[in-house]
């Protein structure tokens, strides 16, 4: 689908990125996809895939830019998807999701409003992974039951 340029102004959402050096091919491919679908984006690094970095400092980074309200999305890119979900779940606000498809994608926008997404580079397809960030950003909460679920969260 193509989209004209005052349709993507009008959809643009601010998109904070981040990974460690494993994840750093994935979330090159990411951040082009999500340039390429008109979205403001902040690449917080990692700055290649030799030099070996610490994914909770990425994390945490990245969910802090989501959490202030400065992106109003994050996406965190590490080897297993997993030490990078952790890191951003612990900063308040942050509701971070590692995902494997487009199903989990949508599920954790539709029932928790996850305002952030996790990748696994040594997990998912480069395809697998563009499906499922354009699901995320493009389904909204449902509110409704899930709503007072949210809340308790914190």
């Amino acid at each position: 689908m193509r989209f004209s340029a005052s349709e993507r102004v009008e959809t643009s959402v601010k998109i904070a990125i981040a990974s460690d050096h494993a994840g750093y091919p994935l979330k090159a491919l990411l951040v082009d996809e999500l340039a390429g679908l008109g979205h403001a984006v902040t690449d917080l690094g990692a700055g290649d895939p030799v030099t070996s970095v610490d994914y909770p400092d990425f994390g945490r980074a990245c969910a802090e830019e989501v959490a202030s309200g400065r992106a109003e999305r994050g996406v965190v890119v590490c080897g297993s998807g997993i030490g990078i979900s952790i890191a951003a779940n612990r900063v308040p606000g942050a509701r971070c999701a590692l995902v494997t498809d487009n199903l989990a994608a949508r599920l954790s926008r539709q029932h928790n409003d996850a305002n952030m997404i996790a990748f696994g580079a040594r997990l998912i397809g480069s395809e697998t992974a563009k499906d499922a960030l354009k699901a995320f950003l493009e389904t909204p909460f449902d509110g409704g039951r899930h709503a007072g679920r949210i809340a308790k969260l914190g």
